[in-house]
């Protein structure tokens, strides 16, 4: 932790001349992208990945109906087809793994009153009038919703409010282009619940709003950073994806 704080403060020393009082917040938002840009071969992997498995699926239904009365064989052919392909299917999950340390360690920094047994200066920082350390919570109680700290998360809603508007509308174009089956385990067989949980899906986009509310505002500047990257990270990826969808859509109706 302390090495973290570290590197924040050496961040926003350089960033100082630019920024001023909001060196610190700046200092959050280049380490968010540093951390993002690191991450990006594997949201390009991960991307390659779901492309593959969305090419696949013709395939394993066809396995579904040779096997789907023995787990253990369609497990295995599974695995044949998967390893022949070159397609791992955990791969869509290792970016977001990836991201939850450097999101505990800035949740934790800013939420601590000590690091290394001396007291943490960083929490003295703010954006404008809003404390780094303080919560949606705190800014309600000092100033109200529209008060000198209020309007920083006003600010805030409004950016994860668009964004998750258009990871909406983005993800539902990507679902409807690009049908494929169900959801399946190692053996093939429909998960219980995926069903509702892929309809959901759209959704969880607005979930960062909670998010922003409860966590100190250091944590809620790497969150909102990191969903905008990745929102115009995904628009790029999976722009043939969607392309391709249509194209394959409006051949159905022509015929």
């Amino acid at each position: 932790m302390s090495v973290f704080a570290s590197l924040v403060g050496h961040l926003a020393d350089l960033l100082q001349p630019l920024f001023h009082t909001g060196a610190t917040a700046a200092a959050i938002i280049l380490f968010t992208a540093c951390v993002r840009l690191a991450v990006h071969p594997l949201s390009r992997a991960s991307a390659r990945g779901q492309k593959a498995r969305t090419k696949l699926a013709p395939q394993i239904a066809e396995l579904r109906k040779k096997h789907g009365k023995n787990p253990e064989r369609m497990q295995k052919a599974l695995q044949e087809l998967h390893a022949k392909e070159k397609v791992s299917p955990l791969s869509g999950c290792l970016p977001s793994l990836l991201q939850m340390p450097a999101f505990f360690l800035m949740y934790h920094l800013f939420s601590s009153r000590e690091i290394g047994g001396e007291p943490n200066g960083l929490l003295g920082h703010s954006l404008f009038a809003a404390p780094l350390g303080d919560r949606w919570a705190d800014a309600l109680s000092d100033g109200g919703l529209f008060g000198g700290a209020g309007i920083v998360y006003v600010a805030l809603f409004a950016i994860v409010a668009g964004v998750a508007t258009f990871t909406f509308h983005q993800t539902k174009r990507q679902m409807a282009a690009n049908p494929t089956t169900m959801p399946a385990g190692p053996d093939g067989q429909p998960v219980p619940g995926m069903g509702t949980m892929t309809k959901m899906m759209p959704l969880m986009s607005f979930a960062t709003l909670f998010t922003v509310g409860f966590v100190p505002l250091a944590a809620a500047l790497y969150v909102v950073t990191s969903t905008t990257w990745t929102a115009v990270e995904r628009y790029f990826l999976y722009r043939d994806m969607r392309v391709a969808g249509v194209r394959a859509a409006s051949a159905t109706s022509a015929a």
